[in-house]
């Protein structure tokens, strides 16, 4: 499907629901000797994340295709900001939603579900076990299952709406380099498709947090531990990335791992400059410098602010303000 089929606005229910609107761009520096990193403000979409993009994508063409319509029920397997962007599409679309969370997911985003409408249901363990208890709550039950991980609409909004965004918004209408951590994949393949359709040949850089200890076992994504900390790669089950990185277009990836105590410490430095993030966009920033130490101060390197610092408040990011220390 083209983007002239895929209008601004489409009826949905009797009402007309929007694409989301364009967030600014912004030149963001934290270190003078590498100049600034052109950063895309995700944290101002409608539910605080950069996933109101597949959200509402997703939800939008499965209507379209008529597997979802007025009442039905839609779950997802999600850490949490697809999930508070899926009830918050839900709600305004006449749907009902559940929610299947990790249990050490923060209560600050269960209760943004919540607030929406949507219904939580914890899992113990991994997001492996999360997936599954998803997935067969989506078969027993007839619910359409938005399958973030696996869902090639997911890459597709960020090619289509937020990679054509950034390229508008930049002065020269190119960038050199694109870089995002990698939680389903789908930010940083989609942006780097819509770049690499343009012409910029932009290098992609996959942000990966990491506790910093060797470990042995993980063949697919990296040889340290990843941080539980800091959103990023879920124990390698993205279909998404993995497809994406073993394909043609996607051999050239460069993977940068950041330890998770300078994730945290960047974050507090954009908070001091008025950026309201998560560790996520700690992360991507200190990737983004990396990959400036590697292009050059002059390099047009773009990354994403993912989302909003309130689903964080019981992290340990915020313990220090908490008065823990």
């Amino acid at each position: 499907m083209t983007a002239e089929l895929l209008p601004r606005s489409v009826p949905v229910g009797g009402r007309y629901i929007r694409q989301i609107p364009p967030t600014p761009l912004v030149p963001v520096t934290l270190d003078a000797a590498l100049g600034p990193v052109w950063c895309k403000l995700e944290f101002m979409n409608p539910s605080g994340s950069t996933k109101d993009r597949i959200a509402r994508h997703i939800l939008e063409k499965a209507w379209r295709r008529g597997e979802i319509r007025g009442g039905d029920t839609v779950v997802e397997a999600s850490s949490g900001s697809t999930s508070i962007a899926l009830a918050l599409a839900c709600a305004q679309m006449g749907l009902k939603f559940v929610a299947f969370i990790p249990s050490s997911a923060t209560n600050e985003r269960g209760l943004m579900i919540r607030a929406y409408g949507g219904e939580v249901r914890r899992v113990e363990g991994g997001m492996a076990l999360v997936l599954e208890a998803a997935e067969e709550a989506a078969l027993a039950n007839g619910w359409f299952a938005a399958r973030q991980f696996a869902n090639p609409d997911n890459a597709e909004a960020h090619r289509m709406f937020t990679g054509p965004e950034i390229l508008a918004q930049m002065e020269c209408g190119c960038v050199d380099a694109v870089v995002s951590g990698v939680g389903t994949g789908g930010t940083l393949r989609g942006l780097w498709e819509a770049f690499d359709d343009a012409g910029c040949g932009a290098k992609a850089y996959a942000a990966i947090p990491c506790e910093g200890r060797a470990f042995n076992d993980n063949a697919e994504c990296a040889s340290l531990i990843f941080s539980k900390e800091v959103p990023g790669v879920a124990d390698c089950l993205s279909l998404l990335y993995k497809e994406w990185r073993e394909s043609a277009r996607g051999r050239e990836i460069e993977e940068v791992t950041v330890g998770e105590e300078l994730c945290l410490e960047l974050t507090q430095k954009l908070w001091a400059l008025g950026y309201p993030v998560g560790p996520s966009s700690g992360l991507n920033y200190a990737a983004a410098l990396e990959a400036k130490r590697r292009l050059g101060k002059e390099a047009r390197v773009v990354t994403v602010f993912p989302d909003r610092m309130e689903r964080y408040f019981s992290h340990r990011v915020f313990a220090e303000l908490r008065g823990e220390g």
